[in-house]
């Protein structure tokens, strides 16, 4: 005796129902071990994290120690896969009465009035960063934080990803125990 086309389908849906419970179990017991690992792992990572912190504070402040090292045409080296030197702050444009300068915008600058001020009546920093400084002077803004500013940056930012997230799914951890 054959199936009917509908038998037929009801068995492979059954089939393929019992598979996918199969994978979802064998998923959650990876996901049970993963998350033992971390909490097993957490105790070490926050001291390596506490230890990265303080390595990275006398970093900063032997940079900060030694400006001289980073004048002239080289204000940065990598050293061990770390970016350690000075820049230029990128600054922080900054007014008192945003609806002066968007006054002063409409009055200096009108065909370019719509790019630099948002539907609420307020300046938009990124259009206004592109204008010199004698220009933002005229409007009213001041440019702030350009100063040199310390640079440490690992060229391998992966690692930081995975502790930020391993940190992160440990807080999650403790806060569901």
């Amino acid at each position: 005796m054959t199936d009917t086309p509908m038998e037929i389908v009801s068995k492979r849906a059954e089939d393929y129902a019992a598979e996918r419970d199969n994978l979802s179990r064998t998923l959650e017991t990876m996901n049970q071990q993963i998350e033992a690992i971390k909490r097993a792992a957490l105790p070490e990572i926050r001291e390596f994290v506490r230890r990265a912190s303080e390595a990275h504070d006398r970093l900063r402040a032997a940079i900060e120690t030694h400006p001289e090292l980073w004048e002239g045409k080289r204000r940065t080296v990598v050293i061990s896969g770390v970016r350690v030197g000075m820049a230029k702050g990128k600054g922080k444009l900054t007014w008192d009465d945003a609806a002066q300068v968007v006054k002063l915008i409409r009055r200096h600058f009108p065909e370019q009035a719509e790019a630099m001020i948002r539907v609420k009546e307020e300046p938009i920093s990124k259009a206004l960063n592109e204008l010199t400084t004698t220009e933002l002077k005229r409007l009213g803004v001041s440019v702030q934080d350009t100063d040199d500013q310390v640079v440490i940056k690992v060229t391998d930012s992966e690692v930081d990803k995975l502790v930020a997230k391993l940190l992160e799914d440990a807080e999650r951890i403790e806060e569901a125990a």
